[in-house]
């Protein structure tokens, strides 16, 4: 019996619908190019989708077409988990290596004799400096090459000089390895916020942003835990040896399962593949990114991303604001390491296992904040409703910094007047989980404030905030035996959560003035107020760095994503350097 034959396509104009599409919904000149015409249908050229006449002159430029599956906000929210959690495990990583080191600062000291006290917690020290560093390499790298290209560049040089350090024979040769650790694995740092923002739309980031947040710094809490009980069973050696052997394991979960995510990196790649196929088939036509159009040389772009992060600092106030806050917040937390040590080991007498399990106060204290952030996503949501998606300002990201401002100063105060040892030992233990809880809201509204104030350039704005926090972390660890020997337990606490206080009014003025500054920041960035920064002439690109006051970008480009990006809703810069259109507000 013969199959009944397929039925007949249905033809509009002679074209055939090869699948389901809603006309009126489909952007002006976008057809999808599953559209073909029929042999018996008249032989006019399909219109091309992207914008330009495909010459030399006038190339076509490529976008991501409407639900293209190629673009990573529109992969499968699995798939989307599944990336956010390696790259968070990848910095949970890093962070782990940095403070499991602290826990064999005693047995190093044994094993290279004549060697100071200061000079075994340099080996922290250098370490946190290396974060500092590494941002400045892998930051442009990662926004001129590809996320995954400075990754791939960095972490199996990570591995190594972990492995080096394991088999260090003095002391400065573990510092050297310590440093140049901190150095290449602080890749992700920089790209996995910066990957959050390529693969989740503003309104959907939140509870990524946590997951990423609350990974890079429960690696901290982990690795004085950790390394406590490796150190009393096998040797300070070993800590080198399960950094190496976590970090392996991360790099080639990386490498295989993590693909490209950054938008300019893609639609080159795009373009490359539409304009082999227009050589191939002899039509003439010209393909180019987006993001390529007056795109210069790249030892110029390389130059210029190594001084953005620098040139970000000093004249953008919303990086350098950010960047203090957190820094201080940060070395807080490194300053712990040395200082749990002298209230559990030399005030209590606690073996060095136990005094890591010191640290599981602050462990809490950062799941807390993780439970306490999506109420932030709730307001985000209202925000949304409100202004309307894209519309929003970034500063509904930051209600949540607020309550971690007033949380980190309380946990700072208790934990500064319950030290000593006449108090139980539970009482300062309980005192870190505000300080753990803060500390994690604080930090993931930067990130989001700033990936969502920022557009391509995101992993600049990031690895400038690393590069003042790793200041920080790494000084105050250096000081803090002279600070609690010279002032004792009560008072050095009492300093430092002062000076956490001092920072509580930030987020506050923020919210309310956080608008203004972005506004103004434009002008900067288009080169009208200072033309000697670096990157004013870069304003003129369609990668332009800096959002309006809404998430607008300069000449009708959206962000990363053709439909969902970052800057979803469109805006030009008037001719005063204000915003125009409806992002005035």
């Amino acid at each position: 019996m013969t199959r009944p034959s397929s039925p007949t396509p249905t033809l509009v104009g002679g074209i055939q619908i090869g699948r389901q599409i809603t006309l009126d919904r489909t952007p002006a000149g976008l057809i999808s190019s599953s559209l073909a015409p029929q042999p018996n249908a008249p032989s006019s050229p399909l219109p091309n989708p992207y914008a330009g006449k495909g010459t030399a002159e006038s190339p076509f430029l490529v976008d991501w077409l409407p639900e293209e599956p190629a673009n990573p906000y529109n992969w499968k929210s699995s798939y989307k988990w599944f990336v956010t959690a390696v790259v968070a495990i990848s910095t949970l990583c890093i962070a782990f290596s940095s403070s499991s080191y602290s826990s064999a600062v005693q047995d190093i000291l044994r094993t290279f004799p004549g060697t100071n006290l200061e000079e075994g917690i340099a080996g922290l020290s250098l370490y946190v400096l290396g974060f500092g560093v590494g941002p400045l390499l892998w930051a442009p790298v990662s926004e001129i090459w590809g996320r995954n290209v400075a990754f791939a560049a960095s972490f199996p040089l990570f591995v190594i000089w972990n492995m080096a350090g394991a088999l260090a024979g003095n002391i400065q040769s573990v510092l050297v390895f310590r440093f140049l650790a901190g150095t290449f694995g602080s890749a992700p740092l920089v790209t996995a916020g910066g990957q959050i923002g390529d693969i989740w739309a503003p309104h959907e980031r939140a509870l990524a942003a946590s997951l990423f947040a609350l990974a890079p710094f429960l690696g901290p809490v982990l690795g004085p835990i950790v390394g406590g009980f490796v150190v009393e069973g096998k040797g300070w050696r070993w800590v080198f040896w399960v950094n190496m052997m976590f970090a392996g394991v991360m790099l080639i979960l990386t490498l295989i399962f993590v693909p490209e995510t950054y938008a300019p990196t893609l639609l080159r790649r795009k373009a490359l593949k539409l304009q082999s196929e227009a050589d191939a088939s002899g039509t003439g036509e010209v393909f180019m990114s987006k993001y390529d159009v007056g795109r210069k040389p790249k030892a110029e772009i390389v130059k210029v991303g190594l001084a953005r992060p620098f040139a970000m600092l000093y004249s953008e106030l919303i990086v350098f604001a950010l960047g203090l806050y957190a820094a201080i917040v940060y070395g807080t937390l490194y300053l712990f390491f040395t200082a749990f040590p002298i209230v559990f080991q030399q005030g209590r007498g606690w073996s060095l296992s136990h005094s890591g399990l010191a640290f599981l106060g602050i462990g809490v204290g950062l799941l807390l904040g993780n439970l306490l952030n999506p109420l932030g996503q709730i307001y985000y949501n209202n925000a949304v409703k409100k202004h309307g998606a894209g519309n929003v300002p970034p500063e509904a990201r930051l209600p949540m910094m607020c309550l971690g401002s007033i949380l980190l100063p309380i946990g700072l105060f208790w934990f500064a007047w319950t030290s000593q040892p006449s108090v139980h030992w539970i009482v300062p233990i309980l005192a870190s989980v505000p300080f753990g809880a803060g500390f994690l809201l604080i930090f993931t509204s930067i990130n989001l404030y700033l990936i969502d104030s920022y557009s391509v350039f995101a992993a600049s704005a990031l690895a400038s905030n690393a590069v003042m926090r790793s200041v920080f972390g790494t000084v105050f660890p250096l000081f803090s035996t002279h600070l609690y020997r010279n002032l004792g337990l009560n008072w050095a606490g009492t300093l430092i959560a002062f000076l956490s206080l001092a920072c509580t009014p930030m987020p506050f003025l923020f919210m309310r003035y956080g608008s203004y500054l972005r506004r103004n920041s434009n002008r900067h960035i288009n080169g009208v107020s200072i033309p000697s920064r670096p990157f004013a002439r870069e304003g003129d690109r369609t990668s332009h760095m800096l959002v309006h006051a809404h998430g607008h970008r300069v000449k009708d480009e959206d962000e990363s994503s053709g439909q969902a990006g970052l800057c979803a809703v469109r805006g030009r810069i008037s001719s005063d350097g204000g915003v125009g259109g409806d992002a005035a507000g």
